[in-house]
């Protein structure tokens, strides 16, 4: 068992809220709003980018070389996923300029901010175990999705199944999780496994409150 795994064995119930959650099942079934999508879309650009700035900070953080270009690898996926979301959002006549003009929600700010107060304050290895969540769950949600699924030509949210559950992400969400396997072995103890569990847990919750926010948006 790797450390990410054991890190959700012990975050079970957040992780379980998070991966499982009404607008994960609703996506699954085409049966979500377009309005509760839309509103996840557009705070979702908003995240993205500040999740951005934590993974310039783990850069930052980095001792290592091989650490430091894990680093700017994720980096560069994240910069390619707001593609993906301006593409999305111009369906409903949603440019750029009118997203990032989008005032960010409490869920958006909450999350993100966690996530970055864990980089400034912690190590590197705390800073990965709060972005784990994101970046290896939507990994785990979109192929558990696919698979549902099976057929995805016609379904309303083929688009963002399609591009999570693809090998590209799959293979980064993948790299992350053996990073994450790879600094635990330099730095972890099993006293401080305690600590990061907490903060994997707490962001597990993060994350499912950003999934409500996306329903309470169509509300």
């Amino acid at each position: 068992m790797d450390i990410f795994e054991r890190l959700k064995t012990a975050a079970n119930r957040p992780w379980a809220r998070y991966v499982t959650h009404d607008f994960v099942q609703q996506m699954g079934a085409g049966t979500l709003s377009e309005q509760a999508f839309r509103t996840y879309l557009v705070q979702d650009y908003l995240f993205l980018v500040q999740f951005a700035r934590a993974w310039a900070l783990a850069a930052y953080k980095s001792r290592r070389p091989a650490d430091i270009r894990a680093a700017q690898t994720t980096l560069a996926a994240i910069l390619d996923e707001t593609e993906l979301h301006l593409r999305l959002c111009a369906r409903w006549g949603l440019s750029q300029a009118d997203i990032e003009a989008a005032p960010e929600h409490q869920a958006t700010v909450a999350y993100t901010r966690y996530v970055l107060d864990c980089g400034a304050a912690g190590d590197l290895l705390e800073l990965q175990v709060a972005l784990a969540p994101c970046v290896v769950g939507y990994a785990e949600i979109g192929r558990a999705l696919a698979e549902q699924i099976g057929d995805l030509s016609g379904h309303p949210y083929r688009e963002w199944i399609g591009e999570y559950a693809g090998t590209a992400y799959q293979g980064v969400a993948a790299a992350a999780r053996r990073h994450l396997d790879e600094l635990a072995a330099r730095s972890m103890t099993e006293q401080r496994f305690a600590e990061l569990a907490a903060i994997f847990a707490q962001a597990s919750s993060l994350e499912a409150d950003f999934w409500q926010m996306g329903l309470d948006g169509a509300a």
